[in-house]
């Protein structure tokens, strides 16, 4: 091996204990479903002189009003959460993906597999009225109010095109809506004759009014989406209206959550990273005296890559599915290796040059929805952080990663901290496979609680600071 090889295997290799991109609790030691390992290093305390967020350390009963106590709550649940916090299901909402929330409180949940979109309102006995606010689309899934000048609009992205509307307070249905993208990629692609595993769109609007959309891959990996218009595998910009489509950022195998630090033009992205990945180094991983080069280990796979959680800038390509991001200790500023498939000694695309990921997360964690907390009433500690909700990891020999939703502390120049878990617990044994819930997107509320989907459970759960 190279010498530059060399140091990114012994940094794989020491990466392979569970401390590399598990979330930790308030004591900071490991997460209940993420192994032994180093504490993590403490989260910096609150500009102002205020308490540093806390981690889940606490379980709790998760409180559930007998109108929504269907399956899988009709046994008792629990959860952890930091201390000082409850949590109760809020709202069932079959097969409920991505949230948005309306300027006057309403909260809107995306269902894709039926094709509309559902309206939340808070009600008596803490159980919301439901509307039906939009029917008949196609895979609707992300959702974006944006204001330009006096007028609001809904951004809802489908799986072949993003749509507005515009929207008046109160609205529960929504209003006639315009084509601003059109033609996106999707299962109905002919040149893809059905095969597009994340074919759901993901979008945000800065405060210069672009509107960013997230292609995702139509595969695990493969170089067919590197050559594709629109290119797969990549993030575009276009004008609010739709106009002035540009490749942004490419490289990108899913990039499932976008959003913008409030106040600032910087767009960070968490992305679901590949599966299946071959050993890249020409050494004896599995102890048997022969070099496991090109091999696919179980135990590899279920520690690699990591997920990424990271600022995108304009012009960026992060490497996929040339590149993969390996661990290193401090799951931070992640180096980019060659992908033994497709990129064998970099034969193909010189890995040196790629975006680094700011952060990393546990292979396999699947992130989706983020909210950065900024400009919210949660609890003023957790103020300058990320939600982000990890659905977990469907394929591993353990389900030890994900199946959470975890916190990023910020400082003020935009850095983001270690990771720490903030909602654990759906998995209730990570060796027999065996768990109630998949967290799929997280966003503050107008109280200041954090409203929490689950497509699994078919829920929204309230994370509230304790009455």
């Amino acid at each position: 091996m190279t010498r530059i090889m060399s140091i990114a295997f012994s940094l794989v290799a020491a990466c392979m204990l569970p401390a590399c991109g598990g979330g930790s609790d308030a004591t900071g030691g490991t997460s209940d479903t993420g192994g032994t390992g180093a504490p993590a290093a403490p989260a910096p305390a609150a500009s102002g002189g205020t308490a540093a967020p806390a981690g889940a350390s606490v379980t709790s009963a998760v409180q559930v009003p007998d109108a929504l106590a269907a399956p899988p709550f009709d046994t008792a649940r629990e959860l952890r959460v930091p201390p000082g916090f409850g949590i109760r299901v809020w709202a069932r909402v079959p097969g409920a993906r991505f949230m948005a929330l309306a300027p006057n409180g309403d909260v809107l949940v995306s269902v894709p597999s039926e094709g509309r979109i559902v309206l939340l309102r808070g009600g008596a006995n803490d159980v919301p009225q439901r509307f039906d606010f939009a029917a008949g689309m196609h895979n609707p899934h992300d959702m974006v109010f944006h204001a330009i000048g006096d007028q609001t609009y809904l951004y809802v992205a489908e799986s072949n095109r993003v749509t507005r509307s515009v929207y008046h307070a109160g609205d529960t249905q929504r209003a006639g809506s315009e084509v601003v993208v059109d033609g996106l990629p999707d299962n109905s692609t002919p040149e893809l004759r059905g095969a597009y595993g994340h074919e759901l769109k993901n979008i945000a609007l800065g405060p210069d009014h672009k509107l960013y959309v997230s292609i995702a891959s139509a595969c695990n990996a493969c170089v067919e989406d590197t050559a594709s218009d629109p290119v797969r595998g990549a993030i575009y910009q276009y004008s609010a209206d739709g106009k002035d489509r540009r490749l942004f950022a490419r490289g990108i195998r899913n990039a499932e959550g976008l959003d913008f630090i409030p106040g600032t033009n910087t767009l960070w992205i968490a992305v679901n990273e590949r599966d299946e990945i071959r050993f890249p180094f020409d050494a004896d991983f599995d102890g048997d005296g022969k070099s496991d080069l090109g091999a696919l280990l179980a135990r590899y796979v279920d520690e690699h890559p990591p997920e990424s959680f990271t600022v995108v800038r304009d012009g960026a390509n992060f490497g996929w599915p040339f590149c993969n991001q390996a661990p290193n200790g401090a799951m931070s500023g992640l180096e980019a290796i060659p992908d033994v498939e497709f990129n064998r000694n970099g034969a193909s695309f010189d890995c040196a040059g790629v975006a680094r990921a700011s952060k990393g997360m546990r292979a396999h964690s699947a992130p989706l929805g983020f909210s950065f907390l900024h400009a919210s009433k949660v609890p003023v500690a957790y103020r300058k952080g990320a939600a982000v909700a990890l659905h977990g990891c469907w394929n591993c020999t353990s389900l030890n990663a994900g199946y959470k939703v975890v916190y990023f502390p910020f400082d003020d120049a935009g850095n983001a901290g270690d990771e720490m878990d903030l909602v654990s617990g759906f998995v209730t044994d990570p060796d027999g496979r065996a768990f109630w819930g998949r967290p799929v997107d997280v966003i503050a509320d107008a109280a200041g609680n954090l409203l929490i989907s689950d497509d699994y459970a078919g829920a929204i759960y309230q994370l509230h600071p304790a009455q």
